[in-house]
């Protein structure tokens, strides 16, 4: 196969672009398909100061290398969970990654914080991975908020957003489907959330970690086992081999005409939020959910 660009060896195969790129010409093609998620939806502008959720993955730092490229204003930030081997890996891909290139990089580490994976799990006693969302969520938003950042981006891709709008969908959640997409906006005590890569593919980004040789983590957590989101994947990925594009087709799709129907319904009903009464954090309860896992962890 010949690139599309420039009729030299292509080195990726894109059938749902029904197009090849050499190296050259797909690392263009990454920058563009990221810039036009970004314009498309009004992400934000060179302007803002990006606070950069990195995970040590590829799709996170794929993420930040190309928002550094395209000269915007980034920072990372990284939060150490305290997952055995799994957190100290990662930790090291990041720290690395930012010093290679020149990012400044912000750590959390809730161990600290009393809030260390393992002993989560250990006295909550049910499925780990809500629990450890909300804890990721909660210092995402309050690093964001706290040290002046305009937006909060994170590395969810293509596969990411449809596994999440199957599952929304499979349970008509009109909560999450009224603000699923690449833009939520920053109000009542929470930041601006972006996600520059939602038109690009979880292969497309591991091609572009390949090619720019970003060394990232890619052990999977050992405590997800199971998670329904692996399933959903598969299955969009089969879909995608026989009608390839019809991933992007169908998300453009909810947002162009799915979503804004189900925000009007979902705007009409509304959830009032207060601060928890304990850090200040927006909650539809006294307490908002971090909080309580503490207070289950201290008894």
């Amino acid at each position: 196969m010949k690139c599309k660009v420039c009729k030299e060896l292509a080195v990726v195969a894109l059938p749902s672009h029904h197009a090849g790129f050499c190296a050259s010409c797909y690392l263009d093609f990454f920058s563009r398909q990221v810039e036009r998620g970004i314009r498309g939806q009004g992400l934000f502008t060179r302007e803002d100061r990006v606070l950069v959720a990195l995970s040590g993955g590829k799709d996170s730092l794929a993420l930040a290398l190309e928002l550094k490229r395209q000269d915007y204003q980034i920072t990372g930030l990284f939060i150490d969970l305290a997952i055995p081997d799994a957190s100290n890996a990662a930790r090291g891909v990041t720290e690395r990654f930012c010093a290679h290139h020149g990012i400044k990089l912000l750590v959390k580490d809730m161990a600290g914080e009393g809030l260390a994976v393992p002993l989560v799990r250990e006295r909550l006693r049910r499925p780990i991975c809500s629990a450890c969302g909300k804890i990721k969520r909660y210092w995402f938003n309050r690093t964001a908020l706290e040290n002046g950042y305009t937006v909060l981006a994170t590395g969810h891709n293509l596969d990411d957003e449809i596994a999440r709008l199957t599952s929304n969908t499979l349970r008509w959640d009109q909560s999450y489907l009224s603000d699923q997409g690449p833009l939520l906006e920053g109000e009542d005590g929470f930041a601006r959330k972006v996600k520059p890569l939602w038109r690009l593919s979880e292969f497309e980004t591991a091609n572009y970690a390949f090619l720019m040789n970003i060394e990232y983590h890619h052990t999977p957590c050992p405590y997800s086992k199971g998670a329904s989101f692996t399933m959903y994947k598969l299955l969009w990925q089969q879909l995608e081999e026989s009608m390839p594009g019809r991933k992007l087709d169908f998300y453009q799709a909810f947002l162009e005409r799915g979503r804004p129907n189900f925000a009007q319904r979902e705007t009409a009903v509304g959830t009032k939020l207060a601060p928890c009464s304990r850090c200040g954090y927006p909650t539809s309860a006294g307490l908002c959910g971090v909080c309580r896992i503490k207070e289950a962890i201290n008894g």
